[in-house]
């Protein structure tokens, strides 16, 4: 029978302290069968993203051990950090491997978030493939107000939480499980320490765009260029620069060198320079080959031909080594699982 295999990938809100997170880690190390694959720590952020795999019940069991073990070494009511968040194990998605399906995925995230809700009686809202209300499919719409609106916003019955109490937990905040499909969290970078370019650029490339007055001086939604993509924009301190910062959701769509080439155009029309950009988490093995061709064609590559010479050429073109080197065996899912 073939063997089920899930990632999980979940995002805790500490990103400064290496305690903390090298113990919420160990929780999943040492749970059995399973394989942490990544971990992608923001100081700015102040957050940490957790990738690994295994069967779903390996999974699942680490997340939970996880989840558990953040409580009680976060303290929500002493995070800053520049992402969005609402809890110390802000957000948690299951995507489907090998020889699973979305639905059944969807199933996992409602039994975990109903484990995590009763066992660590903190608020659970399931988002993405697994909401259960429409107006929670999307994440943003569970982050808005953030950690610090969160006890007002447990007040109001639209927002009664999936699972867990309906009540405000100060130093854990809530929880956002979900399922999804894979994406690629990706950043390119501006040689600026102006983080309103980056917002800027950020509002014209998202799906969602942003609000322009038309000719009558009305507020009207102008479409972004780029679908199937979310994004944001912030400074890096650790950098010392500006970053765009966005979901890619269906790579099919926009592909890593679509983004990276709208973004690349409208820094340039704002007098900004792209200088590289990073991979948080993983990616797949498809993706960076597609880039690689891309660049190849536009730049007449003929004697790239291989895997390898096509990763390195994706690697080049995007500026993947700026401000963090990219390992092919670490970051490549294909390769990360197989090591």
């Amino acid at each position: 029978m073939a063997v089920k295999l899930i990632e999980c990938v979940v995002n805790f809100s500490e990103g400064r302290d290496i305690e903390v997170i090298n113990k919420i880690a160990s929780e999943i190390i040492r749970t059995p069968g399973v394989k942490l694959l990544d971990i992608d720590v923001s100081l700015d952020a102040n957050r940490s993203v957790m990738s690994f795999i295994g069967k779903p019940e390996k999974v699942t069991d680490a997340a939970f051990k996880a989840i558990r073990k953040s409580l009680d070494l976060i303290d929500m009511r002493k995070h800053k950090g520049l992402h969005p968040r609402i809890g110390a194990a802000d957000v948690c998605p299951f995507i489907p491997l090998k020889n699973i399906s979305i639905g059944e995925t969807i199933d996992i995230a409602h039994k975990f978030a109903k484990r995590v809700g009763e066992q660590l009686m903190i608020p659970v809202y399931c988002y993405g493939e697994a909401a259960l209300k429409a107006n929670r499919v999307d994440i943003s719409n569970i982050r808005h107000g953030q950690y610090e609106e969160l006890e007002l916003k447990l007040q109001n019955p639209e927002w009664k939480p999936d699972f867990g109490p309906a009540r405000f937990v100060p130093s854990a905040g809530a929880t956002a499980i979900g399922a999804r499909d894979f994406l690629v969290a990706y950043n390119v970078n501006l040689d600026t320490t102006d983080d309103t370019i980056a917002k800027q650029i950020a509002a014209e490339v998202r799906e969602s765009g942003h609000l322009v007055q038309d000719v009558y001086g009305n507020l009207v939604r102008q479409p972004g260029t780029l679908k199937c993509v979310k994004a944001i924009g912030w400074f890096i301190k650790d950098f010392n620069k500006s970053q765009v910062s966005m979901n890619l959701q269906n790579t099919d769509i926009t592909p890593l060198h679509k983004a990276f080439e709208e973004v690349k155009r409208l820094a340039k029309e704002k007098g900004v320079t792209v200088t590289g950009s990073e991979i948080v988490g993983l990616i797949h093995l498809d993706d960076m080959l597609a880039t690689g061709n891309f660049y190849k064609q536009l730049y007449s590559l003929n004697n790239v031909n291989s895997e390898v010479a096509l990763i390195n050429t994706a690697i080049s073109y995007l500026g993947l080594n700026d401000v963090r080197y990219f390992t092919s065996e670490k970051k490549i899912i294909e390769y990360a699982i197989d090591d």
